[in-house]
């Protein structure tokens, strides 16, 4: 578990099928070279995606308006660590490490979240970014986050 102002795992959540509902849980387990355990995405480059907390905040403060992070569609939403122009550097979470292979762009289903929130979340990697698990095991809400140097 974090310590108080450490970076940490905020939430997590599953995908159960393409296009489908997010799962809201407070643990899991990421899987070297496959992803997240259960998620229906798993394979390739895009195994996991990350949510900085702060930035949906800032984005949807621009907005006006308060909405739920699930509504990013993100596996893991963090907080303290700024995923801007990491492409290539490797992130701990808890005993894990997710590679990150770029920037997770935001898509239409953002406006119809709320009007102008695809825009608002387009500069500075505000919707988040993708990995590959190169290293697995437990995540639970509150472990600590960091980069690896």
């Amino acid at each position: 578990m974090a310590d108080k102002g450490e970076a940490q795992v905020e939430a997590i959540w599953l995908k159960m099928g393409r296009g489908g509902e997010m799962t809201g849980v407070s643990e899991t387990r990421l899987v070297e070279g496959v992803g997240i355990e259960g998620n229906a995405d798993q394979g390739g480059y895009r195994q996991v995606t990350l949510l900085d907390a702060d930035a949906w905040e800032a984005a949807t403060a621009e907005l006006g308006v308060e909405l739920d992070p699930a509504r990013r569609r993100a596996n893991l939403l963090i907080r303290g660590v700024n995923l801007t122009e990491t492409n290539g550097r490797v992130l701990r979470v808890a005993g894990c490490q997710i590679q990150i292979h770029g920037e997770t762009l935001p898509c239409g289903l953002m406006d119809a979240a709320a009007q102008g929130l695809k825009e608002a979340l387009t500069p500075e990697w505000r919707a988040g970014a993708y990995g590959m698990v190169i290293e697995g095991g437990p995540v639970t809400v509150g472990d600590s986050v960091y980069w690896d140097s």
